[in-house]
């Protein structure tokens, strides 16, 4: 199993945006299992979105899925411009 973590520092006023959309979006993706975190305690406007999957084919096909779904593309559009960057780590569940 593999967990992987994509997290963004959110332009300021935008990490509840960014959240909630992603929040909204992973939940029409059943074939991971995803949850959003805000930061708490920690770097301001951080928004983590944290996928677990069986393995990377998975991953890479879900990957696929959303790049062909031009609902949820559509649902995602302007995403971009909510955040400053953001970074993908991928960790092997021991």
């Amino acid at each position: 199993m593999f967990v992987v973590r994509e997290t963004f520092t959110a332009k300021p006023g935008q990490a509840s945006k960014l959240a909630q959309m992603f929040k909204q979006v992973m939940g029409n993706m059943p074939a991971l299992k995803t949850r959003v975190l805000t930061d708490h305690i920690g770097p301001f406007n951080t928004v983590v979105l944290e996928s677990e999957t069986a393995d990377l084919m998975e991953l890479e096909k879900a990957l696929q899925e959303y790049m062909s779904n031009q609902a949820l593309r559509d649902q995602m559009k302007g995403y971009t411009e909510l955040y400053l960057e953001g970074g993908r780590e991928v960790y092997k569940v021991v």
